[in-house]
């Protein structure tokens, strides 16, 4: 009875553990089902061997890349570069714990120092320009204190130059193991010099057609199997699709040329607040031209003087011999129809000009760099003055090494400006003098020594723009016959390519479509077309319309790709050239066995020829291209010697050896073994990872999730 009694008090209780277990029994399939890549749906984007990479945490920092990208940067391309640096910290990760790799303060601040955006920061530096580690920590603090928003994204960074310096440290280490020796560097400058001449003949494959070759698919599918690892291929779909475009009719494009017309004259309409009748000014009398395009046009009124190189091309010529207030147009202007009117025009209103700025400490531009006076400055202008006077000066050199502007890259140029948009004198001096003019003026910047390269005349028009667009009926229409096109190729009375063909539409096949890709070729980004192709009761012939920009999308799944080797028919385009030039090297050995050089050129209607000054490190034959097997076999041959047919890149070859010249003897190989090192240093970073990756295990969940 005290069991059954306390049974009785604890109801509740069991009622709420029941009711839980039941309904983990109900959802234990949600977070667990298959997706549509057939993995299964949990918190992490990523497993790399055994250690998870958490969904939410990689959303924040996509989320962050993204900010930093903008518009510059598509989702998926963002998603992917993000995944692909998870993936690679943790593989490093994983490396640097097993090796006990750890980064102390010091090291985070010796690493920031290396950080251009850091040490070359002038908020940073003290008064003799050298980063001051102070002031960064009193940056930092600042942050934390005032800025929580900008100190959150200062941690972030804080990780990311805590990864990269372990990284920098785990890399040197391998590196430090990879010796090079003196007889190493002696090998290298070796291959590169010793040198062999040749005298040949080369039976090309070519001179066997294709077409008597004839390869099994047997053939095929036993090399695949003999070369696994350069046949492997990845999930991948085939897709066709019909594009149903909403772009404007032949009668929507009329249509908007006559309403662009009807802008240019005047109108009569009535005005109820008046209660009379006025007449509009149209685009060709109206007074104010910026109110009117702001009411009539697509585009705003354009108030800038532009030059000819500025203008659309096709009508450049017709609108720059425009009189002041004359019109032109309409005309089709990409997807505008277009009338414009010259405004106004400067006769050499735009110049191009190229400089040579000293300044002098205290000027508006000197940097802490600068200590010359001002007189001194004015001497060594007029100094440079003179040299660009000179016949045969090249100003781009002397502004080069002498300009402290910051065009001095550029060989002092400015690129073209119009008047107005530079200091007084310095506007004036260019303005008032003929292109070629080379002089000195003086601004509150420094000394400037002006060479005027051009000058050109600029227009300031005013263009009314009508932009052409499908009406309304062309949507409807287009609607309707995608919406006929999806329902005909569904039903399937006739092939989807015949029906298209029927129409007239145009079908685009896209092959090997990948998990993670995003942009189709003619549509751009269009990620929903390829998780529909990956979902797993999507099947081959499967069809499905999509909305996209601008119009409709028919799209029929036509193959699927398992992980795992490729099938003949795939892999036949790279092996078929591989087994037919065995075979045919095969033929030409048999037809010319027991031949003399000589007698197989006769035979096969070829010559005899000579390659000289060969190496090991470039085998290029002249006239036959890169043959390293026959250049080898050359170098392991004795002067006199002729060789058995060698199976080249191109052909079969007989070869002799006339001539074998060794590199002169150094006294010493360290700079080819330093050279040598050098070039496996670069690789490691680069080789280690790729090597590391390969051997990992990386379960990829990004499709569950994007």
């Amino acid at each position: 009875m005290a069991i059954l009694e306390n049974i009785r008090k604890r109801t509740t209780v069991l009622i709420l553990i029941i009711g839980l277990a039941l309904f983990a029994f109900v959802i234990s399939g949600v977070f667990t089902k298959n997706n549509m890549s057939g993995g299964k749906i949990g918190s992490s984007v990523a497993e790399v061997n055994g250690d998870e990479i958490s969904i939410d945490d990689f959303r924040r920092k996509v989320e962050v890349a993204s900010n930093r990208y903008g518009s510059s940067g598509s989702s998926m391309m963002v998603v992917n570069q993000v995944y692909d640096q998870e993936v690679r910290n943790a593989i490093l990760g994983q490396q640097y714990e097993d090796l006990g790799i750890d980064i102390e303060k010091d090291q985070i601040m010796n690493y920031i120092k290396t950080i251009p955006a850091y040490n070359q920061n002038p908020q940073f530096m003290d008064e003799n320009g050298i980063f001051d580690e102070n002031k960064f920590l009193d940056f930092i603090a600042e942050l934390k204190a005032n800025s929580p928003s900008q100190y959150n994204l200062w941690l972030q960074d804080e990780q990311s130059i805590i990864q990269n310096a372990k990284q920098q440290t785990y890399f040197n280490l391998v590196k430090a193991g990879l010796g090079v020796t003196l007889k190493e560097g002696e090998l290298d400058y070796k291959l590169a010099n010793d040198k062999v001449d040749i005298k040949y003949v080369r039976v090309p494959y070519t001179s066997i057609a294709d077409s008597t070759i004839a390869i099994s698919k047997s053939e095929i599918q036993s090399y695949i199997k003999e070369h696994k690892e350069e046949f492997k291929q990845e999930d991948a779909r085939d897709i066709q699709y019909v594009y149903f475009e909403e772009k404007a009719s032949v009668e929507d494009v009329e249509a908007v040329r006559q309403e662009t017309i009807k802008l240019l004259d005047d109108t009569v309409e009535y005005r109820k607040d008046t209660d009379r009748m006025d007449t509009i000014p149209g685009f060709r009398n109206t007074k104010d031209i910026e109110d009117f395009l702001d009411r009539k046009s697509d585009i705003k009124y354009d108030t800038i003087y532009r030059a000819k190189k500025d203008l659309p091309t096709n009508v450049a010529d017709t609108l720059v011999a425009l009189e002041v207030g004359e019109i032109f147009g309409p005309y089709r202007d990409g997807d505008y129809f277009k009338v414009s009117k010259m405004i106004d025009k400067k006769i050499n209103g735009s110049a191009k000009a190229s400089h040579i700025l000293i300044s002098w400490k205290g000027s508006q531009s000197a940097g802490e760099n600068i200590t010359r006076t001002k007189e001194e400055a004015e001497a060594k202008a007029k100094e440079l003055l003179a040299e660009a006077r000179k016949k045969d000066a090249v100003f781009v050199q002397l502004a080069r090494d002498n300009s402290d502007g910051p065009s001095a890259p550029k060989g002092g140029d400015l690129g073209y400006f119009q008047e107005g948009a530079m200091v007084t004198t310095f506007n004036d001096f260019v303005f008032s003098n003929k292109v070629g003019t080379i002089g000195l003026v003086e601004t509150d910047f420094g000394f400037h020594v002006i060479k005027i390269d051009d000058k050109q005349d600029v227009y300031r028009i005013a263009t009314l723009a009508r932009e052409i667009e499908p009406s309304e009926s062309t949507i409807n229409n287009l609607f309707q016959d995608a919406t006929k096109f999806e329902m005909d190729a569904i039903a399937g009375d006739k092939s989807y390519a015949d029906l298209a063909k029927e129409n007239d539409y145009q079908v685009r096949p896209v092959n090997k479509i990948k998990v993670m890709d995003e942009s189709l070729p003619g549509l751009g980004s269009q990620r929903s077309i390829v998780q529909w192709a990956f979902k797993e009761d999507t099947e081959v012939g499967d069809i499905k319309r999509f909305s996209v920009n601008n119009g409709y999308v028919i799209a029929q799944m036509t193959a699927q790709y398992e992980e795992g080797l490729k099938s003949v028919e795939d892999a036949s385009v790279t092996v078929l050239p591989i087994l037919r030039k065995e075979r045919k090297a095969e033929q030409i050995i048999a037809a010319n066995k027991g031949k003399s050089m000589e007698e197989v050129a006769k035979d096969n209607s070829l010559s005899v020829s000579n390659a000289s000054a060969l190496t090991v490190k470039a085998p290029t034959i002249p006239g036959a291209g890169r043959e390293p097997a026959v250049v080898g076999t050359a170098f392991a041959m004795k002067v006199g010697d002729t060789s058995d047919f060698i199976k080249g890149e191109t052909g079969v070859y007989l070869i002799s050896v006339t001539n074998k010249q060794d590199a002169p003897k150094l006294d010493n190989y360290s700079t080819f073994a330093n050279a040598v090192k050098n070039s496996n240093a670069a690789r490691v970073n680069t080789a280690v990872y790729n090597a590391l990756k390969n051997v990992s295990d990386i379960e990829d969940n990004r499709s569950i999730f994007y």
